[in-house]
Order: C-alpha cells, then structure tokens, then sequence
C-alpha cells in the first residue's frame, strides 16, 4: 500500500475520531511549558484500543481479501499476543473522550452511546484497525525503550553510586589522615609545651630551692638565736626558781619558827593575873601568823615569793619574838613580884604576933571589867568535844562498812555501785521546780534509809542486799548533801533551801545521817563549827592546810576566791538547816538541829578573833540566809547582837583586812547597816513558800 495514500487514510480516520472533532484554540501556547512537556510525554493507548481488538478488528479481517488478511495479519501479529494488548474492561468506556474529567453516564446512557459510535466504526475501513495497531506496536516499542533506558539509567546511577562511595571513602581516608596529622600536631605542639612549662618549672623549682636554702640558713640562724634565748632564759627562770625555792623554804621556816613562837606565846603566863596582860600580845600574836599564812597562800597562787614578802615575814618573826620576850618579862616579872610578895608575907608573919586576928583579904577588883573587851583565839571546850565526838562517829561508820568497799568480789563491788548510785542520785535531782517532785525525791531517800527496795538504774535496789549496806548509805547520803552545798549551792544560792529541807527531813527520821551531814561539814568547812585549827608542830604544811578547808592537789593550793566559793556555799547551807523542816512531817519534837544553834554558833564567831576575808564573807552568807529567822526567834537580842557587830566587831575585821580583801568586809557593812536602818533582815531569795508546796 502506497505510503501516501495510507497517511491520508490515516488522518482523514484522526479526523472522523471524537478527537479530530475537538476545537483546538490558539491561547493553548501561551500555556508554554506546560503544552509542550505534554507533547513530549510518552504516548498513551486511547481508552477504546482494547475494545476495537476484540470487537472490531476481528469482523475486518472476515471481509478481507486473504491478500489483505495476510498483510494485516503480519502487520498485527504483535498485537495479538495477549501479554502486550492490554484488555482494560468495557466500563471504561463510560467516559467520554472529550470531556475525561466528566463523571460517568448511567449505564443506558452509555450503551445508547457506544452504540452510535460503533456503527460508524464498523463501516470504516482496515486501515483504521491497521493505525490503531501500528499506535499499539509504537507504545509497545516506546514502553520497551523506555523500559531499557529506565534499566541502563539504573546501572548508570548504580555506578555513579558506587563512585560517589568510592570517592567518599577516599575523601574519609584522606579526612582521617588529615585528622590524624592534626592530632600528631597537636601532640607534638602539647609534648613541646609541656617540655618547655617542665624546663620553666625545673629553673622555678631550682630558684625555689636556693631561695628556700637561703630563708632556711636565716631561720636556722633565728632558731638559734631563739634557744640560746630560750635557754638563757630556762637558766635564769631555774635561777629564779632556786631563789624561790629557797625563798619559800625560808618562809616556811620562817612560818615555823612564828608558829612556834606563837604556841610559846600561848603557853606563856598561865598566871590569871597575867592573862589579861598577855591577851593583846597573843591577839598580836595570831594576827601575824594570819599575816605569814596569807603571804604563803599568795605565794601559792602566783608563784614563789619576792624579795619583799620574805621582809615582812622576816619583820613579822622579829616582832613575835619581840612578843614573846615582853611576854617572858611580864611573867618574870610577875614571878619576881610573887616572890617580893611572898617574902613580905613570911616577914609580916614573923613578925605578927599571935593574938592579932586574921583579916579577910578585900577582893581585888582584877580585870574582869576588861576580860569582856578582848576576844579568844581558841574554841570553847564543849564545842570541842561535841566536833571531835562527830568526827568519831563518821570514823566508826567508815570502819563499819570497810568490807563493802574493800571488797574484791563483783557482786559485791556491784551492790555497792547501786548502793551508792541509789543514795547520790536522788541528792543530785533536788530542785526548786514543784514540792510534789521534792516530796517524790525525799520519799525515795526515805524508803532506801527504811531498807524499802528502790529502782535505780533500772533495778531493784534495797539496804538488806548487804549487811553493811545502811552504814554504806548513810554515809554517802550525808557526804552528798554536804557536796551539793560545796558545789551547787556555791554557784546557785537559791538551791540552798530544797536541799536544805529534805537534809532537814530526813534527819529529823534518822538522826544519824543528821550527825554524819554535821560531821562532813566541820571537816570541809571548820568555821561552821566554829573551830581555827592550830599549827601543831611537826604537821606538814599541806596537811594544815588542808584542816583549814583549802584543796590541796600537787602541791598547789587552791585560789583564795574558789576557797571562799566554797566555803560560803556550805555556809548557806547550814543556815538554811537549822530553820527549815520538812513540810509532811510530825511537828511534836523539836527541830534536831534549829535555831539555836545557830544564834550559838553567832555568839561564838563574834567572841573569837575575825580571820580575814573568811569570817566578813561567812557573817554575810549566814546573816543573809538565817538573819531573817533569827530576828523573828530572838527579836531584842539579835538587835543588840547585830549593834555589837557593828560596833565593836567591824573595827577588828578592818584592822586585820588587806586592801585588797575589803570587798566581802564592805558588802557585810552595807548590808548590815541597812538592816539597822530598817529595823528589818528581809527574807532571803529563793525561799520556799507555801504556793511552793501546792505545786
């Protein structure tokens, strides 16, 4: 068939298609790029190939000459291979070729419409069939060279791919290298720094070095200059100190000797006539040794004594033996009037004759108007008998319970750790806080007395677990209340009365701790008797300071201020004692130790000579506590009594009084003398009300 003839066939068939038909407008290329990538783009099967293959094409070829059936059978044998032609289904043909984004006609609209399409299609010529399948061979060649060129694109990306990989690795490699170099660099630049900061701190440490061997040449040099002092100085303090050594142990010797000359001087004029000469040099006499005592006592608290305090002892011994030479003149020569006297008498007598009557001697008027003027050194005999009858008695006890105490067994050490703690423990909890705690506290004490178990610690405690367990008790009892009065009523003045009335309770039901309480109160506190223990000779000087009450540890003498702590803490003490009773108690007996020995322990300080610091700070304490009581007891009397004081007992705490120790004496004063002037000792602070009791 002619080429000719066959395009114009196949145009005029374009032509007389629903395509041909359509209206092409010239504004489509001002559409640009988008009409031509559509006319580009790959060429596609129209909606109704698969339906003219399998209607259209087959009725063709049966009114065909088998010339023309073997041309288009050869011209379309690729197209009817069934994997090539796709047969899409009838339904597609719904929509229309002009319009392809129209929905779908019902289903008789189509069928009307294939119909009226149809008819013509079979009237046309095998030339259409033929162009429909040449456009069917076209996209079947298009899809196969789209296919190989999709397959060698892919193998080109594939290797652009793995060259791209290549070259990535080689860059990696080269990136790591790079790297690597760089950090070698760096390791290098770090290794020769650090080389350089080690040679810089080499010369530094070197520099260092010198400079520190030059600071330790002059610190050498310093420290030795500093021993050579050290040890000059060493040389000289053990220079001082020999000379203090020596010092002190003259002024002990020099003590000794007073306290010899003083115990002459006492032993001297036994004479009643002479003792009223003798009075002001004994009162002398002891005023020196007081002298002696405190400049030990300093010499104890600062060190060893000066060049001067050995003067005044030196001129204090001069002037006891100048004391005691007057009082061996005055007892001469009253033995040498005696003898006057007595010859006289024999030659009277002789010459008497015998006729003559006998008269009576006039009484003398002697020195009993001025024996009242000066004061005894001395305690009284019957104070000294009842002391020593108490300390007796604290001996007996301790020598009653020796087994306790000594014993080596552990169950007995542990009886008498509970013992103890039952006793001491209760002591300890007395406060100021209700009377229904105090009372709890004394009933507690009342039963471990009565041999009543008691806890403590947690255990069952009782008297009875040890023969000597009472005797062991009561001891300790008593030494605790008398420590509570050294320790905390020192420091807490308005403890005093709590403790004070369960002391007074429980001695009142068992009067033998009441005499062990007296008993480690004189012993601690000897002016609560009052008793001045004298210098014996032979006695060491720490054993006679301890019989004066001080604490003696090491050798070293406790301060003067401690000392009065102390003692005015026990002090406080007892003056709170003798005018309290235990609130629960039956009051049918008497007080077993009230009010009035306390006005004899007044009467009797204020006939002794005063001792410094101690006896104005022990009248204030006392006077403070038991004043008011004692005014209520005696009225009159204690108001002639506290005139005496100022009048005629100040003048002699004065005289005796250093410069430095006229604060206890002047707070004595004051407070008197504002009593005097109100008529009045107020009631002492922290004593126990009745509101208290209620509590």
């Amino acid at each position: 068939m002619p080429s000719e003839g066959r395009c114009w066939e196949t145009l005029q068939a374009l032509r007389s298609s629903d395509k041909g038909r359509l209206c092409y407008h010239r504004d489509w290329l001002l559409r640009g790029e988008d009409v031509l990538e559509e006319c580009v783009s790959t060429p596609q099967l129209s909606s109704y190939a698969g339906w003219v293959v399998e209607h259209v094409l087959p009725h063709t070829q049966e009114n065909l000459s088998p010339s023309e059936t073997s041309a288009s059978s050869r011209s379309t044998s690729g197209l009817d291979q069934p994997s090539l032609v796709p047969t899409p289904p009838i339904r597609s043909l719904a929509f229309s070729p002009a319009s392809p984004g129209a929905p779908a006609a019902p289903e008789g609209t189509a069928g009307k419409h294939e119909s009226q399409h149809t008819e013509p299609m079979l009237l046309q010529s095998s030339r259409g069939i033929k162009v429909e399948g040449c456009i069917r061979m076209y996209e079947l060649v298009h899809r196969m060279k789209g296919t190989e060129g999709l397959r060698l694109w892919q193998e080109e990306q594939e290797r652009k791919v793995r060259a791209l990989s290549e070259m990535a690795s080689e860059q990696l490699k080269r990136f790591d290298e790079r790297k690597e170099l760089k950090h070698h660099k760096e390791f290098q630049d770090l290794r020769e720094m650090m080389e350089k900061s080690s040679r810089e701190a080499l010369g530094q440490q070197e520099k260092l070095r010198a400079e520190h061997r030059h600071r330790a040449k002059i610190l050498n040099l310093k420290l030795w200059e500093a021993e050579q002092q050290r040890l000059k100085q060493v040389e000289q303090e053990r220079l001082r100190r020999e000379e203090g050594q020596v010092r002190l142990r003259g002024l002990y010797a020099l003590q000794e000797e007073l306290l010899h000359l003083n115990q002459q001087l006492d032993s001297a004029g036994q004479h009643r006539d002479l003792q009223v000469a003798l009075l002001a040099l004994r009162s002398r006499g002891n005023q020196l040794c007081g002298l002696i005592s405190g400049i030990i006592r300093t010499t104890s608290e600062n060190g060893f004594p000066t060049a001067e305090d050995q003067a005044v002892a030196e001129r204090a011994l001069q002037e006891m033996r100048e004391l005691l030479a007057d009082a061996r003149a005055c007892e001469d020569k009253r033995r040498q009037e005696e003898e006057e006297a007595q010859v006289k008498r024999q030659e009277s007598q002789l010459q008497q004759r015998p006729e003559v009557r006998r008269e009576c001697p006039a009484p003398s008027p002697g020195p009993a108007g001025k024996r009242n003027e000066d004061l005894q050194v001395k305690v009284q005999d019957s104070t000294m008998q009842w002391y020593q009858q108490l300390q007796e008695a604290s001996r007996q006890c301790v020598l009653a319970f020796e087994g306790l105490t000594s014993s080596k067994d552990s169950q007995v050490k542990k009886i008498k750790m509970d013992l103890q703690k039952a006793a001491t423990i209760p002591v300890s909890q007395i406060s100021t806080i209700a009377g229904s705690k105090l009372k709890e506290i004394f009933d507690k004490i009342h039963n471990l007395l009565s041999g009543k178990p008691v806890q403590s610690g947690g255990r069952s405690v009782s008297v009875t677990l040890n023969p000597q367990g009472l005797d062991f008790v009561q001891y300790k009892l008593a030494e605790k209340f008398v420590k509570q009065g050294e320790e905390e009523v020192a420091s807490h003045h308005e403890a005093a009365f709590p403790i004070a009335v369960v002391a007074s309770g429980i001695w009142e039901l068992h009067p033998r701790v009441g005499d062990l309480i007296l008993a480690h109160l004189h012993k601690n506190c000897p002016y609560s008797v009052p008793f001045y223990p004298a210098f014996r000779e032979g006695m060491a000087l720490e054993d006679y300071q301890r019989m004066l009450g001080y604490q003696v540890k090491d050798s070293k003498v406790e301060q003067q201020d401690n000392f009065l702590k102390r003692m005015s803490g026990m002090m406080r003490l007892y003056a709170a004692i003798i005018q309290l009773r235990w609130p629960y108690g039956t009051r049918q007996e008497a007080h077993p130790h009230g009010l009035n020995h306390g006005w004899r322990w007044l009467a009797q300080i204020l006939n002794m000579e005063p001792l410094s610091d101690v006896t104005a700070t022990l009248l204030f304490d006392f006077l403070e506590v038991c004043g008011n009581a004692l005014m209520k007891q005696y009225q009159a009397q204690f108001w002639k009594m506290m005139l005496l004081i100022k009048e005629d007992y100040f003048p002699r705490i004065e005289a005796i009084t250093s410069s430095g120790q006229m604060g206890s004496f002047i707070r004595l004063k004051q407070f008197l003398e504002k009593c005097l002037q109100r008529k009045e000792i107020p009631v002492p602070k922290g004593f126990l009300t009745s509101s208290f009791w209620r509590s």
